[in-house]
């Protein structure tokens, strides 16, 4: 009988690009329906992370590792160093992430794909150590909407992390999803007028009465840049929701949401994402009762803590 072989892992090439991205393409399809990413977005990426404007040129070194199993990349992963210098934020400083990490779940491909994707997660710790970091933090950051942290529908991953002594140190959002559609409807609200200006996270909505701002809402319709547009665009977030207190509970909200589905409609977007802290029961309330459903939740602050591996063999 032939040896039983084993994965090795390496440097990316260029020509791993396809594989690379029907990867991350399975993985954002567990997070949100209907969205993939271009071969070119993917390797972009690779490269610089145009969003990250405050944070990204805060990086000195990039890496991106493979683990190939019989000719087929079944694991990658993408690992950022930041510098140590002061111009680099606190928490960043002299860092070294796995910024993400995807594989092939368990016997769903072929057998060995657990081992391989466990194999790429210990080079990925021998690189950090061998840029002498003071932490190593780790993500699931892909560049595609509402991928970031780490999904709890990538359960496979998460058990890499966990088996590699990878720790969940931060919160938890709740990322949930609306048809356009089924939105609340605009009613008339005297007194009350709406004025579209533009926001800091999009097109910013504001309710007024007798000249005093009562709350606003602001809608991003330019989730990704138009260079990398991924598949599935009819795709809005919430940036921000604010009102004022006085108005709790008389129904702003909802009338916010009503004119920006008007306004999304006309952009030709029918669905409409918002995130709120798990432990924010009253706003998740809130957005359900107006029409929003949890897509999924996510893990967010993940940070390796050496001697908390687990044993291989579960």
């Amino acid at each position: 009988m032939p040896a039983a072989q084993v994965a090795q892992v390496r440097p990316f090439h260029r020509a791993d690009r396809d594989q690379l991205t029907d990867l991350v393409n399975r993985h954002v399809a567990a997070v949100v329906p209907g969205v993939s990413v271009s071969v070119n977005t993917v390797l972009s990426e690779l490269e610089r992370r145009p969003d990250e404007f405050i944070v990204d040129p805060w990086v000195s070194e990039r890496a991106t590792l493979v683990a190939e199993l019989r000719g087929h990349v079944v694991a990658a992963a993408h690992l950022l160093r930041y510098r140590a210098d002061d111009e680099v934020g606190p928490h960043y400083r002299d860092v070294g992430e796995v910024a993400w990490f995807v594989s092939h779940p368990p016997a769903s491909f072929q057998p060995g794909t657990d081992e391989a994707a466990d194999l790429l997660m210990t080079a990925c710790l021998a690189q950090l150590a061998r840029w002498r970091v003071r932490a190593r933090l780790a993500d699931g950051s892909l560049p595609a909407p509402l991928v970031y942290g780490l999904p709890r529908t990538w359960p496979h991953v998460r058990a890499v992390y966990e088996r590699a002594g990878i720790r969940h140190t931060g919160d938890t959002e709740v990322i949930l999803l609306a048809r356009v559609a089924d939105l609340p409807v605009p009613e008339p609200r005297p007194g009350v007028t709406c004025e579209r200006t533009v926001g800091e996270c999009g097109t910013r909505l504001t309710a007024y009465a007798d000249g005093r701002a009562l709350g606003f809402i602001e809608v991003d319709t330019a989730l990704a840049r138009p260079e990398r547009h991924p598949r599935g665009a009819g795709l809005a977030d919430v940036g921000n929701l604010r009102t004022d207190p006085t108005e709790q509970g008389r129904g702003l909200e909802r009338h916010l949401l009503a004119r920006a589905a008007d306004w999304l409609r006309l952009c030709g977007v029918d669905r409409l994402a918002a995130y709120e802290a798990a432990t924010d029961r009253a706003a998740i309330d809130r957005l359900t009762s107006a029409g929003f459903a949890e897509l999924t939740r996510t893990d967010r602050g993940w940070e390796h803590r050496p001697g908390t591996a687990q044993t291989p063999g579960r």
